[in-house]
């Protein structure tokens, strides 16, 4: 059996809670992994529907400033919060960038 590492676990929960607070309860954004939650709808278009659209300019820039191996973090949680993560792991490439090795898409 796989051991768990308790403090990733512990701060990846929080992520989501904060991350669920954020999105149904109207508060004001957190900033996580340099990422301004209210700035997330830019990437939208890019990350649902079968064949969604390369990602814009907007959506770019964001991904650019986003601190990505933090972010890869939290891929485990991409489904619970509705967001396909395949199509979410591959932004960092289509706008250009280098997918680091722990974000890679599954």
């Amino acid at each position: 059996m796989a051991q768990i590492n308790v403090n990733v676990l512990i701060m990846n929960l929080l992520v989501f809670i904060a991350l669920l607070i954020t999105l149904f309860s109207g508060t004001k954004a957190i900033v996580i992994c340099d990422i301004n939650t209210d700035k997330l709808d830019v990437c939208k278009a890019a990350i649902i529907g079968k064949h969604p659209p390369k990602p814009n300019t907007k959506c770019c820039g964001l991904i650019k400033k986003a601190d990505l191996d933090c972010l890869c973090r939290y891929k485990s949680l991409l489904s619970a919060l509705g967001i396909n993560p395949t199509k979410a792991l591959a932004l960092p490439r289509k706008c250009g960038l280098k997918t680091p090795p722990g974000c890679r898409e599954t």
